[in-house]
């Protein structure tokens, strides 16, 4: 992937406050927080807040994709940090005219220039590593030939939003409707940024290639367009309600399907809906960050749900039926005679639904509840039944403690 011109002026770190080896976690953390703050929502009416929102947004849709962020930073290091240093020979840069010549880093050691556009004899980029080919494709090129991703539209940015569920909705899986206030395509030029009833024209200094080319020695040098900012297209009468962008900022409600089974902080894409593209280009993807409310009965593990069951003592040592709670109302669950206090029971099929069908089990773990108070008959009840356990040779610590 060629390396995004606009990123050559732009300071991602500084845009969301954090230092360049941040970790993901603080990142995430740092855009979260100055998104809920710069959130126009939050402030209406608010022009520079609602450009630093982009800023911050575009920002994080960078810096949170490793591979999108390993390319920032290369670029910026060889082109922002002023790493290359020329001869001095007319080249735009510095750039020498012929294969063949050295340069020296700012980091100490040499390297050849054919290795850095591909030698003439050789093939293209096969410099160590070959990541010097592909990081000057799109700008460099041989007989003024241009890569065809060069001009490709700028898809818009990836967006974040979050939302909370109860424990049951987040199992069973639900539709919640979530408000987002984002560029999005404009209504009224439907994204073409022309005004209704013209559309855009071939830019004729480019003849919509968004790139003029000229020759410098051996190579071709090709830059972007001016007269159409790189676009391959110009707009002679622009939209009025998105000055021409094709994007206006607005509120809009998205009803959102959440699988059965979503854990908490699981992400769930929704392609093209995020951030849209500039004069029509594709938007970008919206993730949602799911949060889920603890339960009061009900805990997970995986796909198994789990309970724990208060039951008297009379219920483990005589056996019962008891009524448990699941997802979608209840089921009757046997408790053996002599069932143990902590013991697990399991009933197939009652747990959280599975992406592939079927569902999980469900877990129900039974707890000894013992009355707070007693009458007299259900104290001498109790008395005579310790004294016949007693005499059966029952003993509850019998090997404990030794």
């Amino acid at each position: 992937m060629a390396p995004q011109r606009e990123w050559l002026e732009q300071d991602f770190y500084k845009d969301l406050g954090v230092a360049s080896d941040a970790s993901a976690e603080e990142i995430k953390k740092a855009y979260r927080k100055l998104a809920r703050e710069l959130h126009p929502d939050a402030n209406p009416g608010d022009a520079a807040a609602e450009e630093r929102f982009k800023r911050v947004s575009e920002a994080h849709s960078v810096l949170a994709d490793p591979e999108k962020r390993k390319e920032y930073d290369e670029t910026r290091a060889m082109f922002a940090g002023g790493r290359f240093r020329g001869g001095g020979n007319g080249f735009p840069g510095g750039f020498p005219g012929g294969g063949g010549t050295t340069y020296t880093t700012t980091g100490g050691g040499d390297f050849d220039l054919g290795d850095l556009f591909g030698n003439a004899g050789g093939s293209a980029g096969s410099a160590g590593g070959g990541g010097f080919g592909d990081l000057f494709e799109g700008l460099f090129n041989r007989g003024g030939q241009r890569s065809s991703t060069a001009t490709r539209p700028k898809r818009g940015n990836d967006l974040e939003t979050e939302t909370t569920l109860s424990f049951k909705d987040a199992a069973q899986g639900t539709t919640v409707p979530l408000r987002v206030t984002s560029p999005s395509p404009c209504t009224t030029c439907h994204g073409s940024g022309a005004k209704p009833g013209t559309s855009p024209r071939v830019c004729p200094n480019c003849n919509g290639s968004g790139f003029v080319s000229r020759n410098q020695g051996a190579f071709g040098f090709s830059e972007p367009c001016q007269d159409c900012q790189g676009t391959g297209s110009r707009i002679d009468d622009p939209c009025t309600d998105c000055d021409g962008s094709g994007v206006k900022v607005r509120a809009r409600t998205i009803n959102v399907r959440i699988p059965a089974g979503v854990e908490d902080g699981q992400r769930i894409r929704l392609a093209g809906q995020g951030e849209a593209g500039r004069r029509g280009a594709p938007s970008g993807d919206l993730y949602v960050v799911v949060h889920v409310t603890a339960d009061k009965v009900f805990t997970r593990s995986g796909n198994d749900l789990k309970v724990q069951l208060p039951v008297s003592i009379s219920e483990l040592v005589l056996g019962a039926t008891v009524s448990v709670p699941t997802l979608d109302g209840s089921v009757g669950v046997k408790i053996p005679a002599n069932t143990t206090d902590g013991r697990t029971l399991r009933v197939r099929g009652r747990g959280v639904p599975k992406r592939s069908g079927g569902a999980g089990d469900l877990l129900v773990t039974v707890k000894v509840a013992v009355p707070p108070t007693l009458d007299d008959a259900a104290v001498e009840a109790m008395r005579r039944y310790a004294e016949a356990e007693k005499a059966s040779g029952f003993d509850p610590r019998a090997g404990w403690g030794r």
